[in-house]
């Protein structure tokens, strides 16, 4: 499995990799700097494990290179990152199939804080209806910090991680459920008794 970031800024991009190459030493990360190199990379490296890529690059328009990569390899996580606030874009990036939104203006530890939620497996679940005792215990706070109608920046005051391992940890989390929303969140967990009595 291989690591991926796309990237069109020679800078950035080795940031990027510097940090990937830290939270998983030995790893092999690919560096590109345009989408259209994607698909013989990934032939000649080997199946993605994560993709980080630049929101703006050359030969994509919009959030098309996240609709690309999702269409292609739908369950590798993609991180995008971007200069745009994500008060911009994030919402269309995470539409488009995006896993996280980071802005490059983020510190190092916020970013690596978030691809290191992104590159560990969550605990595995049997193919059946989520009851309480299989989510994990991060699961079930969210569950009830949603329920209480705390916001992304409150949930990560109040766990003490950041605001983009929050976002993490939700699509964790919606994933798990086959939900879409905070709102469907809370609605499943309360239909299906995961909020306690």
């Amino acid at each position: 499995m291989s690591l991926y970031v796309i990237d069109d800024h020679p800078l950035m991009r080795d940031a990027l990799v510097m940090l990937l190459r830290r939270l998983r030493s030995g790893a092999d990360v690919i560096e590109l700097d345009r989408l259209g190199d994607v698909t013989a990379a990934v032939q000649q490296h080997g199946a993605p494990e994560l993709f980080c890529l630049d929101l703006k690059l050359p030969d994509t328009f919009g959030v098309s290179g996240i609709v690309e990569l999702k269409n292609r390899y739908p369950a590798t996580p993609v991180a995008v990152f971007s200069a745009t606030p994500a008060s911009e874009v994030e919402e269309l990036c995470i539409e488009a199939g995006a896993d996280v939104y980071i802005e490059k203006s983020s510190g190092a530890k916020e970013i690596a804080s978030a691809l290191h939620a992104l590159l560990t497996p969550d605990s595995t679940f049997e193919d059946s209806a989520p009851s309480e005792n299989r989510l994990s215990k991060r699961q079930k706070q969210l569950i009830i910090m949603l329920d209480r109608g705390l916001s992304n920046r409150e949930i990560a005051d109040e766990l003490g991680i950041s605001e983009h391992t929050v976002k993490v940890h939700l699509w964790r989390l919606f994933r798990r459920l086959g939900v879409k929303s905070r709102t469907q969140t809370v609605h499943f967990a309360r239909t299906h008794g995961l909020l306690g009595s």
